[in-house]
């Protein structure tokens, strides 16, 4: 089945080129111009990852991503003109998965789309599986996960990295190791990405962050679930 991805930017001849080669790749694109436009459609259909360009009218790539955030857990990869690393934090601040700064290789945000949407699509062998810890479930078929019967939505990068820690219970993982696990060899960014993630993941599933229930801190070593 052919993957559905939602390209955001005002700028019509940067879409226009973005479109023709994922098209050219098999995959269903739609396209918006304004932010507005974009969380509507958003809204509306069911996409496998959505390219948002940060500077948009009526409602910033910023703010788009923070509102999607509140229904759905859609791989969203940020465009970005500046590549200063508070930019870049603060798109992974409001839930964004990647970011990829322009000018841009056409191949590079291709790879970058196919590599995500392959690690985020549910895998055949793990059909079914679910994972129960204490109060915690997670479905990782369905890639959902529930707390005391209430269910968490978290971004894909947030449920990847959970459901290693979960899978892999009292093992601690270096911030290095967990940011080529989730993120990829090929990630260009740092290790301020692995604890942004964390604290996230931590706001969304312990009841009292600063005393982690489920992801702990091994000071000087790393994270792990226990």
């Amino acid at each position: 089945m052919a993957k559905k991805v939602l390209v955001v930017d005002d700028e019509k001849l940067i879409v226009k080129g973005i479109r023709f080669s994922l098209e050219q790749d098999g995959m269903e694109v739609d396209c918006a111009y304004d932010g507005e436009e974009a969380l509507e459609m958003i809204r509306n259909k069911t996409y496998d990852i959505i390219l948002l360009d940060v500077m948009l009218p009526k409602l910033t790539g910023f703010e788009v991503c923070q509102q999607v955030r509140e229904f759905s857990g859609v791989p969203i990869v940020m465009l970005t003109a500046k590549g200063e690393d508070m930019d870049k934090i603060l798109g992974l601040e409001y839930g964004a998965d990647d970011y990829i700064i322009k000018p841009f290789n056409i191949l590079e945000v291709k790879a970058r789309l196919k590599a995500i949407i392959r690690r985020t699509s549910p895998k055949p062998k793990e059909a079914a599986k679910v994972i129960e810890s204490g109060d915690m479930k997670l479905d990782c078929e369905g890639r959902r996960v529930y707390v005391a019967g209430k269910e968490i939505n978290l971004t894909a990068k947030e449920f990847e990295l959970l459901e290693l820690l979960v899978r892999n219970a009292n093992k601690v993982y270096g911030r290095e190791k967990l940011l080529k696990l989730v993120w990829g060899n090929d990630y260009p960014g740092d290790v301020r990405t692995v604890d942004v993630h964390i604290r996230r993941l931590r706001e969304k599933i312990e009841k009292n962050p600063s005393e982690p229930k489920y992801v702990h801190t091994k000071w000087g070593v790393g994270y792990y679930f226990s």
